[in-house]
């Protein structure tokens, strides 16, 4: 009897159904979706909610007139002029430097990719500060800067400085693991048949990048648009000149214009939704 038990055990294991390691009991599966969506609508949907309510409260009128007075339309504009300079700089690095990376060895390698990292590691504040210490009046290059009347802290310059900043990794990261992953067997390929570095770069390596740096460039535009801490610091706060969204924000709030507040939040929420539908767009365009 046992020697027949031996015999058919292996038949009764091999029919048992493997059981998968992700499987779970649908009680447990509901408490786990429950509460990360739970957990998303107190963190993400409660606030959002709050902002466009605020906002509308006072009505139509009061919310059109709040983001259409002078300093409200200012701040708008320099906001996407700083996200227009910024986003096309850090295009151009973010591309140059993950094509460095990931296509060559060369000396100084590893120390680039630590700079490119640097920000992700510093405070905004703490760079915003390192800038002023810099170009501020009583920093290394202020005296010399007074002297030919150029203004870089409490200026444009200095907002457009702190924003590069904050934002050099977003386009570099996105594609350096992609080109590296890719590998440069298309264009050894492509330089043994005859084509120049530009052509390779054109016809080759872009095409199969293209999708990595949409997504850089969205990423990179909505830390641009939404950056408080850099610029804060080297803005000096004056309305009409050097105010950008969320610094208006925070004025506004703090004069207990709490409507006008929301209204001017509100878009930035707008921005920062039409960026996550973006976003989406490209990471399903990518995955099909």
């Amino acid at each position: 009897m046992s020697a027949e038990l031996a015999i058919n055990a292996p038949q009764v294991i091999a029919r048992k159904p493997a059981r998968k390691a992700t499987s779970e009991s649908g009680l447990v599966r509901f408490v786990l979706i429950g509460l990360a969506l739970s957990y998303f609508a107190l963190l993400v949907l409660t606030p959002l909610f709050a902002v466009f309510y605020e906002a509308l409260k006072k009505g139509a009128e009061a919310y059109f007139t709040a983001i259409t007075e002078p300093d409200a339309l200012s701040s708008i504009r320099l906001t996407l002029m700083v996200a227009a300079v910024a986003v096309p700089l850090n295009l151009v690095f973010g591309v140059a430097a993950a094509w460095a990376i990931a296509k060559f060895e060369f000396r100084g390698k590893s120390l680039l990719i630590t700079l490119i990292d640097l920000p992700f590691s510093v405070s905004p504040v703490i760079s915003g500060l390192i800038y002023v210490l810099v170009f501020g009046l009583q920093g290394w290059l202020g005296p010399w800067l007074q002297a030919h009347d150029i203004k870089v802290i409490f200026a444009l310059p200095g907002i457009f400085l702190a924003t590069v900043f904050v934002t050099v990794p977003f386009v570099a990261r996105e594609l350096i693991p992609l080109m590296q992953a890719q590998g440069s067997e298309e264009e050894e390929a492509a330089l043994v048949l005859g084509a120049s570095g530009w052509q390779t770069f054109f016809r080759v390596t872009l095409p199969n990048i293209k999708w990595g740096i949409v997504y850089g460039v969205i990423l990179c535009n909505a830390r641009a648009m939404g950056e408080f801490g850099a610029v804060a610091v080297v803005s000096g706060h004056i309305r009409g000149l050097t105010n950008t969204m969320p610094l208006h924000v925070e004025i506004l709030y703090n004069e207990y214009q709490f409507s006008a507040a929301f209204a001017v939040a509100s878009l930035l929420a707008l921005l920062a939704l039409v960026t996550l539908v973006i976003k989406t767009l490209v990471e399903w365009r990518v995955k099909h």
